[in-house]
C-alpha cells in the first residue's frame, strides 16, 4: 500500500464548541470506529492493482461523517463473506456498484435522482468517504453504502452470481504510462468477473477523459463475448442523463478534453455467443 495507518498526519482543524481531538499514539487506529488501511490485509494473494489507497488529509466533517456513519453505512472489504444485499440496504430494491467516486457528490446526485434503486459505492480514498457518507446523512440518502478497499476483492469473494442490476465505472486512473498499461482496470479478466456477478441484461457504463484508454475500453469490452454494445454503430454513447456532469469533468471540458461514455450490455446466457466468435 502507498500509505501507512502509522504515518506522521496534520492535526485536523479544531471547530469551536467541538470536542478537542486527541493526539494519535503510535498504533492506535485513526478511526476506531471506521474504515480500516488495509481491510482484506493479507488473506489474498498480491497483485497488479489498478488503484493506490490514499489515506491523505481529512477535513473535520469528514471525520465526524466517518466515525458516526460508517458502522451505519460502511463496509470495509475483507472478504470473509458473502454480502446479503437487501439485508446490507434493508430492501430488495436494485443495486449498482460504482467502482471510484471520487468526493462523491455524483454518487450523491445519482442516489437522490433515483432513490428507488441502492447504490454500493467502492473507492479507498478516505477523504471521499467521509464527504460521501456526509452528504447521504445531509440529505437523507439511505440508499448509498459506502465500501472501503478492493473492488476485485468483493466481486470475487462477497457478492454472489447475478446479484448486481448495473456497474458504473467512471473516470478511473487511465495509467498513462505504456508500461503501466496493466494496471488498467478494464481489461478482459475483469470483465469476466463483472459478467458472473451482473445479472442478464445488466448495464456497464464506464466513462473517462482520456482518450486513448476510451479507445481501449470500447476494443476490449467489444471483444469480450458476455457484452454488447447499446450502440447500434457499435461506438460511444452520449453521456446519459442520469450521469451528472461534475466540476471536474466541466473543468476538462473547459481545457478541451474529449469525455467517452461506454454503455455495454451483459448478454444472456441464453444468447451468448461462443467463445471466440
Amino acid at each position: 500500500m502507498s500509505d501507512s495507518a502509522n504515518s506522521p498526519e496534520p492535526p485536523l482543524p479544531h471547530t469551536p464548541g467541538a470536542p478537542a481531538r486527541h493526539a494519535r499514539a503510535k498504533g492506535e487506529p485513526r478511526f476506531p470506529d471506521g474504515p480500516k488501511a488495509d481491510p482484506a490485509g493479507s488473506h489474498f494473494e498480491r497483485r497488479i492493482r489498478s488503484f493506490q489507497p490514499r489515506r491523505s488529509r481529512v477535513t473535520a466533517g469528514q471525520a465526524d461523517a466517518l466515525q458516526r456513519l460508517w458502522p451505519k453505512w460502511g463496509l470495509d472489504i475483507d472478504g470473509s463473506r458473502t454480502l446479503d444485499l437487501p439485508d446490507l440496504f434493508g430492501n430488495d430494491n436494485p443495486v449498482v456498484l460504482e467502482i471510484g467516486f471520487g468526493m462523491g457528490e455524483a454518487t450523491a446526485q445519482m442516489a437522490a435522482a433515483d432513490p428507488a434503486t441502492n447504490i454500493l459505492a467502492v473507492d479507498v480514498h478516505t477523504p471521499g468517504q467521509g464527504n460521501l457518507l456526509n452528504l447521504a446523512d445531509r440529505n437523507g440518502l439511505s440508499n448509498i453504502r459506502v465500501g472501503n478497499g478492493d473492488a476485485i476483492i468483493l466481486l470475487r469473494e462477497m457478492l454472489t452470481p447475478d446479484s448486481l442490476d448495473g456497474l458504473r465505472v467512471y473516470f478511473p486512473d487511465p495509467w498513462p504510462k505504456k508500461r503501466h498499461h496493466k494496471r488498467r482496470l478494464i481489461q478482459p479478466e475483469f470483465l469476466s468477473l463483472v459478467a458472473t456477478r451482473l445479472r442478464p441484461g445488466a448495464i456497464l457504463h464506464c466513462a473517462t477523459d482520456w482518450e486513448e484508454y476510451a479507445e481501449q475500453m470500447l476494443d476490449v469490452l467489444t471483444a469480450h463475448p458476455d457484452f454488447e454494445n447499446t450502440q447500434a454503430d457499435g461506438g460511444f454513447a452520449p453521456r446519459p442523463g442520469f450521469r451528472p456532469l461534475t466540476r471536474f469533468e466541466g473543468q476538462g471540458l473547459d481545457k478541451g478534453h474529449v469525455v467517452n461514455d461506454l454503455l455495454f450490455r451483459r448478454v444472456p446466457h441464453a444468447d451468448r455467443p461462443p467463445a471466440g466468435v
